[in-house]
């Protein structure tokens, strides 16, 4: 048999405690087994299943596994599962419940984000600019200071640093992003990050992020037509964790519907009267979109790398730089099959494969004597374009 006991640094329940005394093998990391003082029975550190490997023969006694907190949340439940094991978990409160109760905060809409590792530290603080509560569950690279680093200065946010929770060392600091990056932080085991100024709805109904938009290509009398914006969506592909550009944003349509999917979104627009409807349309559908008003190429200079980009509006030169920062979706609206036939070139001089498609519809138009007719809608030639991999 094997137990998985998760700790939280209060005592044990009876059930947990007689689990461990009978154990013929304890694993779990050194700081928690010497604070429960676990016997020469433990094997701590290194890999859990590794240790429990030479314990999985025919008649050998029980063993435990003892972990942090909820061990079935973004912890070693899920390893044993996979390896075919059916242990009995008895679990303890989650790092996360303690941190937010120490915050004094409700979190039923909260994102939870667990990297493993700094390959996965921009998509988390994508998360963090497009989702206004979350929590993130500290790993190697991706911290307090990481986190505060990369947000700044575009993106305000308030940080909840809870380390050593329920040990001797327990504090909880409410820090400002500049003070982030420079305190000497000692272990800590989760960051809440919050935007100070949003405002929440009506309470939802799952916990976490919430479901997707129920519309998308949003009616507009002004702009791409509907047709066009669907496609372009497509092919961008925005979600949770990826940044996305949107150059010439003009009244933010494609960055709105981004932004509404659950990416974070930068708009990149040169024209104040441009600028000032992109606001407008940002409060109306109540999203978070980051405005750079400037001309691009030059604009695009300090933004972080984006995952998809879409190019309304600009020269060959705005599609080049944005290629440069090699995105994993370039797409693009033109209004000439000239200009397809010149972009689709540079961008295979700069290693994108890329499509050309003609988006032309027509609606229907009631006339007066209760008939349709058709009336068309100006066509919209989009380039859309992905890096070529190597083989």
């Amino acid at each position: 048999m094997i137990t998985v006991v998760g700790w939280d640094g209060v005592e044990l329940p009876a059930r947990a405690a007689d689990r461990l005394h009978e154990a013929e093998l304890v694993v779990g990391p050194a700081a928690i087994l010497g604070r429960l003082r676990i016997d020469g029975r433990a094997a701590n550190d290194g890999d859990v299943l590794q240790a429990l490997d030479g314990h999985l023969e025919p008649g050998r006694g029980p063993a435990v596994v003892v972990a942090e907190g909820d061990p079935g949340f973004f912890g070693v439940v899920r390893e044993l599962r996979a390896r075919g094991l059916q242990p009995d978990v008895l679990p303890a409160t989650s790092l996360i419940t303690r941190a937010f109760a120490c915050a004094g905060l409700n979190w039923e809409d909260a994102l939870v984000v667990a990297p493993t590792g700094p390959a996965q530290l921009a998509r988390v603080v994508n998360a963090c600019r497009a989702h206004p509560k979350v929590a993130l569950l500290v790993a190697p690279g991706v911290g307090p200071a990481e986190i505060a680093r990369e947000l700044a200065p575009t993106t305000p946010r308030a940080l909840i640093v809870c380390e050593d929770l329920g040990g001797p060392d327990q504090r909880v600091t409410h820090s400002r992003m500049g003070e982030a990056t420079t305190r000497p932080w000692k272990d800590p085991d989760v960051v809440l990050v919050i935007d100070p100024l949003h405002r929440p709805g009506q309470p939802g109904w799952v916990a976490g992020a919430q479901p997707g938009p129920r519309e998308w290509a949003l009616p507009s009398a002004t702009g791409l037509p509907a047709e066009a914006r669907a496609f372009i969506l497509a092919k961008l592909g925005p979600r949770l964790g990826d940044l996305v550009w949107d150059v010439g944003a003009g009244e933010g349509q494609i960055a709105v519907e981004c932004a509404r999917m659950g990416a974070a979104v930068v708009a990149v627009e040169r024209d104040e009267s441009a600028c000032a409807r992109l606001r407008t349309n940002v409060l109306a559908h109540g999203v978070k979109v980051a405005l750079t008003r400037g001309q691009a190429p030059p604009a695009l200079e300090p933004l972080p790398d984006p995952d998809a980009v879409f190019v309304g509006g600009g020269g060959t030169d705005v599609v080049v730089a944005c290629a440069a920062r090699r995105p994993r979706a370039l797409v693009c609206a033109l209004s000439t099959v000239e200009q397809v036939a010149a972009v689709l070139d540079l961008l295979r001089e700069h290693g994108y494969r890329g499509e050309g498609t003609l988006i032309q519809a027509s609606g229907l138009t009631l006339n007066a004597d209760g008939s349709h007719r058709l009336t068309a809608r100006d066509p919209v030639f989009v380039v859309h374009a992905g890096p070529v991999h190597a083989a």
